[in-house]
């Protein structure tokens, strides 16, 4: 199987309710996305003209538009959260969410957007996440 992978970076912060470590505060990261799709076509000696299964740029549209837009320089917090720190709701730049924004739920969230927004014959293969450099939360598409 062929498959292209495209690299986004995003800047955001978060905290955690319920952890009872460091990231119960809020807090950064530098993310880096990583995003595989494939075709749903066969390929067995060359793709014709243009040669490619999608262009890197429409790829690029679609997760800047979709992710990166949604979550760069955001502060994301759960309800939960915000139900004990009230004084917080009235941060421009915050986005709420009903889950705690560990890199697992950003991963399911980023997958459940790009799946809605691809073209329907390109395939979502694999997400990676880096929430810092030698951290990341992975999701691989089962049907492959």
């Amino acid at each position: 199987m062929l498959s292209l992978t495209k690299i986004f970076h995003f800047e955001m912060a978060h905290a955690l309710y319920g952890y009872n470590g460091a990231c119960k505060n809020i807090h950064g990261h530098s993310y880096e996305l990583h995003a595989t799709v494939s075709s749903d076509k066969t390929f067995n000696e060359f793709i014709p003209a243009p040669g490619f299964i999608v262009d890197f740029k429409e790829i690029k549209q679609i997760v800047t538009n979709t992710i990166v837009k949604t979550l760069d320089h955001k502060l994301l917090l759960s309800s939960a959260y915000l139900a004990i720190n009230p004084a917080i709701t009235t941060h421009q730049n915050l986005v709420t969410w009903q889950v705690e924004p560990t890199a697992e739920n950003l991963l399911l969230f980023i997958k459940k957007r790009l799946q809605e927004k691809l073209p329907a014959d390109i395939l979502l293969v694999k997400l990676k996440l880096y929430e810092t450099k030698d951290s990341f939360a992975e999701w691989n598409n089962s049907s492959y």
